[in-house]
């Protein structure tokens, strides 16, 4: 059973007060993310985070729109073509890499199924798995589009030099196992 703690009301405030507001209290206590004893700092952080993935929701969304496909077909078709390169994949596997849950991932890959764009074939070696492959037909559409989503792609991180993307892709593996925690302290928290 989740465990709750209540949030306190908020104090009454006048409404027509000329004193200077208090400053916003703590959103963090770690203090790698404070400044001078401030979050203004990791506040603009994860504000310009959101910033960055609406934007980077845009450019997925039209890259997927370019094909005829939704964000997460495409996002699902694109992830199996790179990790196919790599050796069998599973719908778990799939699941696993983009962070969501086979249940969904299994939805999600039956509709591109009868789309044409992907197949799931018996694993050879345990016949009771199932692989997850990228058809002829699929790895056309994907093809159609890497001219277009490289031009973009290249101009949406050309901020980046190769130690930038290297930390950054480091910062977001961490950042992503962390919100994972962070989502379960959340829920566990929640009245």
């Amino acid at each position: 059973m989740p465990r709750s703690r209540a949030i306190p009301p908020a104090p009454a405030v006048p409404r027509r007060s000329k004193s200077k507001l208090s400053a916003p209290a703590l959103t963090t206590s770690r203090k790698a993310l404070l400044v001078d004893g401030s979050d203004h700092a990791f506040r603009q952080l994860v504000h310009t985070l959101l910033a960055f993935v609406a934007r980077h929701d845009m450019v997925l969304e039209g890259h997927a729109a370019a094909v005829g496909l939704s964000a997460v077909e495409y996002t699902l078709l694109t992830s199996l073509k790179l990790l196919g390169a790599e050796g069998p994949v599973s719908v778990r596997s799939l699941a696993a890499h983009l962070h969501l849950s086979g249940a969904f991932v299994t939805t999600v890959s039956n509709k591109l199924q009868e789309m044409g764009l992907l197949d799931k074939l018996t694993d050879p070696v345990d016949r009771r798995r199932l692989r997850v492959v990228v058809t002829a037909q699929g790895d056309a559409l994907l093809s159609r589009l890497a001219p277009i989503q490289r031009e973009i792609n290249d101009i949406q991180f050309d901020c980046l030099d190769a130690a930038d993307f290297k930390r950054l892709l480091s910062s977001i593996d961490k950042l992503v196992a962390s919100s994972d925690r962070a989502i379960a302290l959340q829920k566990y928290l929640s009245p």
